[in-house]
């Protein structure tokens, strides 16, 4: 008799683990489905983080290994680039209710670094010229099409593509080792001052900067990732073989850069936030578009290029 108690005792709580086991479970359900329990946030951040890195590393060591092979793998690295940025663009134009022509604005997009390392600034002038006669064109044969869309048509090249001609003529300076390495100061440079701004913005960002184009950037920030531009070119020029960078000359570029590359990366924010949307493209997993990627190294090149070739650099 004991042990049939026993077991009756041992069948009946069992029963009643296993209610309170399911009784739990249902307690969850909800939040199960909302992907909000621990393991199931901490197992998305640590993807997120893994795509996030992967496809970060991937897209440097592209970078890097086009511009040490060569002028002509930088010009096509860059024609690419300066497609994709050009097409998350114009995507974007197309949701603010343009119309462009993307045939015309992606081909103009392809042109512009290529003929900028063969043959220099002055046949960029050129090839700018035909894209406003090319664009005029297609306003007066386009009837339905307005002034803005044939401004959208016009900007969306100069923008994403005409800004990284100029990385490619500094590149095309010196066939050698010594454009790579002035190239590689000005791209890794902005990507320095991303990933001070970021670190030091996280850990001390208090006073937004433009909070209601980019709430997450803080002064802070942008002085940590000043700071990050500017070590980066003072190191070259201390340490690196680059004839003519003095010490006051990396100072000023990487000051200039810097300053510059904020702005190029608000003005993205700015065109993303007219739409509501948060990333410019889904290329690069984890990172958003190749333009959320670009943004402030299409204005620092720039500038970086002509404080270069004022310097007596290039």
């Amino acid at each position: 008799m004991s042990k049939e108690k026993g077991s009756k005792s041992d069948a009946v709580g069992l029963e009643r683990g296993i209610e309170r086991l399911e009784s739990r479970r249902d307690s969850k359900e909800e939040r199960r489905v909302a992907g909000e329990l621990k393991g199931q946030r901490a197992r998305g951040w640590t993807e997120k983080l893994l795509t996030r890195v992967l496809s970060g590393i991937v897209y440097v060591v592209v970078i890097v290994a086009c511009i040490v092979w060569g002028t002509i793998p930088t010009a096509i690295l860059l024609a690419a680039m300066g497609w994709v940025c050009c097409s998350e663009f114009f995507r974007i134009s197309r949701m603010m209710g343009r119309r462009p022509s993307e045939i015309l604005g992606l081909a103009f997009a392809c042109v512009f670094p290529p003929v900028a390392a063969l043959w220099g600034s002055s046949m960029v002038v050129c090839v700018t010229f035909v894209l406003f006669l090319c664009v005029a064109t297609w306003f007066v044969l386009n009837p339905r099409a307005n002034l803005a869309d044939a401004a959208i048509n016009l900007f969306g090249p100069l923008y994403t593509s005409l800004t990284l001609s100029c990385l490619a003529m500094i590149r095309a300076s010196d066939a050698g080792m010594g454009g790579a390495i002035v190239t590689l100061l000005t791209i890794g440079s902005i990507w320095a001052e991303d990933s001070c701004a970021y670190l030091v913005g996280s850990l001390f960002g208090r006073h937004k900067m433009a909070p209601r184009t980019s709430p997450n950037k803080s002064w802070e920030g942008f002085f940590g990732g000043l700071i990050g531009t500017v070590a980066v070119w003072c190191v070259g020029a201390l340490f690196l073989d680059v004839p003519g960078l003095t010490l006051p000359l990396a100072l000023a570029v990487g000051l200039l850069e810097g300053i510059v590359a904020v702005v190029g990366d608000l003005f993205e924010s700015r065109i993303k936030r007219g739409v509501g949307v948060k990333d410019s493209g889904n290329i690069l997993p984890g990172h958003g578009g190749m333009l959320d990627r670009t943004d402030s190294i299409l204005f620092g090149s720039v500038v970086t290029y002509y404080m270069l070739l004022f310097g007596g650099i290039l």
